[in-house]
């Protein structure tokens, strides 16, 4: 696969800003070592640039931690607390692209996440939907990328120990993003 715009149709250059109703983002991690606990967040905003050559795409995004959404009152009160994401001093998750590049089949999207005020660099690995105009005359874009992290390395330490050996929690994090970006008007 060699990625470049007269290889997508409909490609083309220009500002988009994510849709949120066609948007999600999703979480899960190891929960008492025999099943995942899954959640979501409910406000993010991100903005994609696309260029001539789609490798010198960039993208940036926020996330509003506090409205994380496990469908458990308590425990999303918890997740806001300092043995998680702080979020009174950090109530933000960021992504900024550093690079997109070809691996193969699968495209990538590098960059730098931070979160609870630690800044790592991350990998999305991305699936391009295509591009399409909706029944408004909106011009969409679609993917859908994936990124694993290690929470411990952003501050986020918590666990408990388990009477059965292990712990709660597992370090692992996987994050999912399937998104929907509409191009804004010149």
């Amino acid at each position: 696969m060699t990625l470049n715009a007269s290889a997508i149709p409909g490609y083309q250059t220009g500002t988009w800003k994510i849709d949120p109703t066609h948007s999600e983002v999703t979480f899960s991690v190891r929960h008492l070592a025999i099943s995942k606990v899954k959640g979501s967040f409910e406000r993010f905003d991100a903005t994609l640039v696309t260029a001539e050559n789609p490798l010198d795409t960039s993208l940036e995004a926020s996330i509003d931690v506090a409205s994380i959404n496990t469908n458990q009152a308590q425990r999303d009160q918890h997740l806001a607390t300092g043995d998680f994401f702080l979020t009174e001093e950090h109530p933000q998750m960021t992504f900024k692209s550093t690079g997109i590049r070809e691996d193969g089949d699968d495209m990538l999207i590098d960059g730098e996440l931070s979160l609870r005020g630690v800044t790592k660099n991350v990998t999305l690995k991305t699936e391009f939907g295509g591009v399409t105009t909706d029944g408004y005359g909106q011009v969409k874009l679609g993917a859908e990328a994936t990124t694993k992290i290690d929470r411990t390395e952003f501050g986020v330490n918590w666990n408990a120990a388990l009477e059965a050996g292990g712990f709660t929690l597992g370090n692992d994090v996987t994050i999912n993003l399937d998104v929907q970006f509409v191009l804004q008007a010149a």
